[in-house]
């Protein structure tokens, strides 16, 4: 079953961000564009390498409007350890939210229930709190921010111009295709 369009649930949950603990909630994510980047666990291999590729391009997707939550089914407590750990997730500025008892991993569809830990997905939610794209890959995969940071582009000029949709390797600026009139023949 697909979760487009699919409304993400309420929820209240205690994150690491900023040298500090603070409570996240579904009313923190409305009204703007946001992702929820999940990942399996703290202290792993893979996750640390995807972390700061999207800690790296965070300013870009700051700059268009969208805030990054970052999410595993470890506390925010373990968070901060990691943080205070690593030189690469010091690099973090984006919200890193603690979901130990899996309940949005569950929500999202990407809770692996015998491991208690998340797949590696990745939700795009547009200002109402609705998925609009979303990436669920094997978790000995890494993700790629700059493909990310393309796709919710691209959600947001869909969004902005209904009548237009955006074809692959679209960038801001590129030619897009108009349905009824493209689609007939007149590319």
């Amino acid at each position: 079953m697909s979760l487009i369009n699919k409304e993400i649930s309420d929820f209240s949950t205690d994150a690491y961000i900023g040298d500090a603990f603070k409570t996240i909630s579904k009313k923190d994510i409305l009204g703007k564009w946001a992702v929820f980047f999940f990942y399996p666990a703290d202290f792993t291999f893979v996750c640390p390498t995807e972390l700061e590729d999207l800690a790296n391009s965070y300013e870009a997707f700051k700059k268009i409007g969208c805030e990054i939550y970052s999410v595993s089914c470890d506390t925010h407590f373990v968070h901060k350890a990691w943080h205070d750990a690593s030189d690469t997730i010091k690099k973090i500025r984006f919200p890193m939210l603690g979901d130990p008892t899996g309940a949005i991993a569950r929500d999202f569809d990407v809770l692996i229930e015998a491991a208690g830990t998340a797949e590696r997905g990745s939700f795009i939610i547009n200002p109402q709190g609705k998925i609009v794209a979303y990436e669920v890959i094997e978790g000995s995969v890494g993700r790629n921010a700059a493909e990310l940071l393309r796709r919710v582009e691209a959600a947001q000029f869909v969004a902005e111009h209904g009548s237009e949709v955006c074809p692959a390797n679209w960038h801001p600026g590129a030619r897009t295709l108009k349905p009824g009139i493209d689609l007939v023949g007149k590319i």
